[in-house]
Order: C-alpha cells, then sequence, then structure tokens
C-alpha cells in the first residue's frame, strides 16, 4: 500500500513534468512570434526592439533570439546587434515547396498567365485573419505593380477577400474580420453588410473586380481556387493598369477562370457535384 508521502511525490513529479511542457510550449509560441514579427517588419531589428513590438519580457525575447540564432533560424545583421530571418528558412521554405503541389502548379499557371496578359499575376491566400500575396510573376510591361509577398492586409481591403471568406456565414465573416480592417485607406468605412453581400455576389459570379482600394491606378481581378471539398483556399489575381484592366475585362477573366479551373481540377474540386450540393443544402 502506497504511502501518502509516495502519492504527494508522484503528484509533485506531474505537476513539475506538466509545468515544464507548458514552458516549453509557451517558449515555442513566443519564438514563432519572433519570427513572424520580423517577417512582418521586414527589416533587422534588435532584440530590445522585438520585445518591445511583441510586448513580451526582454529576457526572454534575449534568450530566445540566442537560441534561434545558434540554430541559424535568425541571422545577425550588420554590427550594432541586429537580427533577421536567417538563411535555413529559405532552406526549410524550399523544402515545403518541393513537396506542395499548390505552389509547384501555381508558380508554372501565374507564369503562363502573365505571358498570355503580360501583367502582373498573383496567388493569394489567407494568413490568419488577413490577406496576403503568396506567389507573384510580374508581367512582362513597363508598368510595375509594388507588392510585398507575405505582407499582411486587412481582407475588404482586397479584391481577393471577397473570395477567400465565401465559405463562412456571415456570422463568421464578422467574428473572423476585425471591426477596424474596414475602415479603408482613405478613412471610409466599408460597412459590413455591404461586404457580405459583395462577397455573396461573387461567390454567385465566381470571380471578383474593382479598382483597387490601395493603389488608384490599378484594377484587380480574383478568381477562386477551391479545394475538393468547394472551399476557396487560394485566388488567382491579376494586378492590371487601371484603363488597360477596364479594357481588357473579359479576357483577363477569361484567362484567370481557365487557369483556376485548372488548378481546382487538380485539387479534386467538382464543379457539377458541389453545385448539386449547394442546391441540395439550399432545399
Amino acid at each position: 500500500m502506497r504511502s501518502r508521502a509516495d502519492l504527494s511525490g508522484k503528484e509533485d513529479a506531474v505537476a513539475y513534468a506538466d509545468d515544464t511542457i507548458n514552458r516549453r510550449a509557451r517558449g515555442l509560441d513566443r519564438a514563432f512570434e519572433i519570427l513572424d514579427f520580423l517577417r512582418v517588419q521586414r527589416q533587422p531589428l534588435r532584440p530590445n526592439e522585438i520585445a518591445q513590438g511583441i510586448g513580451a519580457p526582454r529576457s526572454s525575447v534575449y534568450e530566445l533570439v540566442n537560441l534561434l540564432l545558434r540554430q541559424n533560424i535568425l541571422e545577425y545583421r550588420g554590427d550594432d546587434g541586429r537580427v533577421f530571418l536567417g538563411r535555413k528558412l529559405y532552406f526549410l521554405g524550399a523544402a515545403y515547396a518541393e513537396q506542395f503541389d499548390l505552389m509547384r502548379e501555381c508558380e508554372h499557371l501565374l507564369a503562363r498567365i502573365a505571358g498570355e496578359t503580360r501583367e502582373t499575376a498573383q496567388m493569394c491566400q489567407l494568413e490568419g485573419s488577413k490577406y496576403a500575396v503568396v506567389l507573384m510573376n510580374e508581367g512582362s510591361r513597363p508598368f510595375r505593380i509594388s507588392t510585398s509577398i507575405g505582407e499582411p492586409v486587412a481582407v475588404p481591403w482586397t479584391a481577393s477577400g471577397r473570395l477567400l471568406v465565401d465559405h463562412m456565414s456571415d456570422e463568421e465573416i464578422i467574428a473572423f474580420i476585425p471591426p477596424e480592417d474596414f475602415v479603408l485607406p482613405d478613412g471610409t468605412r466599408l460597412e459590413p453588410a455591404e461586404f457580405i453581400a459583395q462577397v455573396r455576389n461573387a461567390k454567385k459570379e465566381g470571380y471578383f473586380t474593382f479598382n483597387s482600394i490601395v493603389d488608384s491606378f490599378t484594377h484587380c481581378f480574383a478568381v477562386p481556387v477551391y479545394d475538393a471539398e468547394a472551399i476557396c483556399i487560394a485566388t488567382l489575381c491579376l494586378v492590371a493598369p487601371k484603363e488597360d484592366g477596364l479594357r481588357n475585362r473579359d479576357a483577363y477573366l477569361r484567362v484567370l477562370i481557365d487557369g483556376a479551373g485548372e488548378l481546382s481540377e487538380k485539387l479534386g474540386y467538382r464543379n457539377d457535384l458541389a453545385a448539386s450540393v449547394r442546391a441540395a443544402s439550399a432545399r
């Protein structure tokens, strides 16, 4: 028969092990927070600047930065202690891209789309509650679009945003998008009800186009890429000078729709099946 001391000692050991696991999990979360903060800032920073930016204790940030430096996940930039994302992340990203069919297929598609239209072609996805350009192939014309891959942008500011949330209910969309993201770059507010109406109409039409909210000189086209469950997991996009985009609207949409359709089929999407499922659910 075990004594109370034995039981108490075992409980203490379990509690200690649980605490150790929890502390390591928090440290891992914080490490990813550091990496993501540097990705968004897109410039080398000192550890104290990182700590201030993410609202974390400087001591824990310094400890994690040193650990990430030892693993070549971070690298020093300059002689003043600034750090940035390391080359090991590039190798990890390359290995990821080799195994992820969507990325490979999109690279080929974007090159073809950019070649046919001479415009900048992009593949975009959700990044948390934001929109981000994941891949981009610039067109051959002298006109260039200034867009950073991976830069988080408010979903309501983008053409793709109307498609990437089209599988959500109205309530889910409101809960998913931060309220401040409905404030557009010019300071005006896009009413959530109006945004949701645009989402539903884009779902019905199978695309969304508009004059860019972020850049007044461009016109944006977005077409959904669906997976086997008929969820829009990405968009294929064109960003063109406004006049050219409006003049070539039908041709550009046709190129995008053809490409997105090919990609969706490879991901297991069946348009006829999805349509029948939606019709059945509406009854």
